[in-house]
């Protein structure tokens, strides 16, 4: 790592703790680059303190990367519109119809990046609590101490975090609840039905857009659905999916080309995320298979 040296006992230390710092910063970020700047702050301020001081490394170093994750999280939700790089994982597309004997093990394949997928529908407090507690075993005060709130604080963001993730949990996302929201969102938008929208969007809703320019974040329900026949708009064909685990829907233009591929988060029959991906480059890597023309016109939602 920049910064560190050869034969230096706190340097030595670190990096044995590197990985799984990373490991923390990228399931609150998402972010490889993102996380790899946190890490790389946390030596920063680590070279700044004596060693001997620091009774236990492993959790002051889980703490520092802890707040300095916090805080870009809540920078994002300060400016719910700025780019971020690197934002968006690779994406594991399965449509309703392929007949994909591995179509499990790519399922689990995708299991870990459709956690990431939820996460990003987590208030930070939520996300934070989740993360450190369920994911790494971080204690509750320890936790707390982070967010500036008690131990019992804590606990309960945890376990509010928790119920938003297990409601979407993938054997969940195919099943026919979510997909009858999926499907009541799409003709929303190809309607134009604005109140149809709203109805099965959370009213802090997010969508993660990625598009030739980069990636971009929305958030709130009444600009989300102002905006929503955009993702749809000019779509002949589509195709609903499971995207990284996720409920979702694959479109294509008529001669072919894909259009969109959209990924839904959907907790208590309402979206609370959504990741659409535009980038025809991004889209044409996906390699997605194009469905065969149906009798009768357009495939459903299209």
């Amino acid at each position: 790592m920049s910064g560190t040296s050869p034969g230096d006992p706190t340097a030595e230390a670190f990096e044995a703790q590197r990985g799984r710092l990373h490991a923390v910063a990228y399931r609150m970020l998402g972010s490889h680059a993102d996380a790899e700047d946190a890490v790389q702050e946390a030596w920063l301020r680590l070279s700044r303190h004596d060693p001997e001081e620091i009774g236990n490394l492993a959790g002051w170093l889980t703490t520092v990367v802890g707040r300095i994750s916090l805080d870009v999280l809540r920078s994002r939700k300060a400016r719910p519109e700025a780019s971020y790089d690197d934002r968006l994982p690779e994406f594991t597309v399965i449509l309703d119809d392929a007949p994909a004997p591995d179509e499990e093990v790519a399922l689990a394949d995708s299991v870990g990046l459709a956690l990431l997928t939820v996460l990003d529908s987590l208030g930070p407090g939520e996300r934070l609590a989740f993360v450190l507690h369920d994911l790494f075993g971080v204690p509750f005060d320890e936790i707390g101490t982070i967010l500036g709130r008690s131990g019992d604080a804590a606990k309960m963001l945890a376990s509010r975090a928790r119920r938003k993730v297990r409601a979407t949990e993938r054997p969940a996302a195919g099943g026919p609840e979510q997909r009858a929201v999926v499907q009541a969102f799409l003709a929303a938008a190809r309607d134009g039905d604005f109140e149809g929208l709203l109805r099965v969007l959370d009213p802090d809703v997010r969508l993660t857009v990625e598009a030739s320019g980069g990636t971009t974040v929305v958030l709130g329900a009444t600009q989300i659905a102002s905006g929503a026949r955009v993702a749809s708009g000019g779509a002949t064909r589509g195709r609903a999916a499971l995207v990284n685990g996720l409920p979702g829907f694959v479109a294509w233009h008529e001669d072919g080309t894909p259009l969109s591929v959209l990924a839904f988060t959907i907790v208590d029959g309402r979206i609370t995320a959504i990741t659409a991906v535009v980038d025809p480059a991004r889209l044409a890597a996906l390699a997605l298979p194009v469905p065969e023309r149906e009798a009768g016109g357009p495939a459903d939602g299209a």
